[in-house]
């Protein structure tokens, strides 16, 4: 087995895990194991972003023109009180 060291973790970072850990009943360090081998499990694709599927969409279709409506009244100010 393999050791891994992790330096400079942020504050935040270790207590969200603390608390993941304890919720799970495990180890830290266990803890840290699992979200590990989940991430790189060969079948876990990674996060979409909504603009990366924009883009993409932009990509395979060339985009989509979109026609503006004429403005019926003129423009106001939204009120504010």
């Amino acid at each position: 087995m393999a050791t891994l060291t992790i330096r400079r973790l942020d504050a935040e970072v270790h207590e969200r895990l603390r608390r993941q850990a304890a919720l799970h009943g495990r180890s830290m360090e266990a803890e840290a194991r699992a979200i590990l081998g989940d991430a790189t499990s060969p079948g876990v694709r990674p996060r979409v972003t909504l603009g990366e599927v924009m883009r993409r969409f932009r990509e395979e279709t060339g985009g989509v023109d979109l026609e503006t409506p004429p403005r019926v009244e003129p423009a106001r100010a939204a009120p504010l009180e």
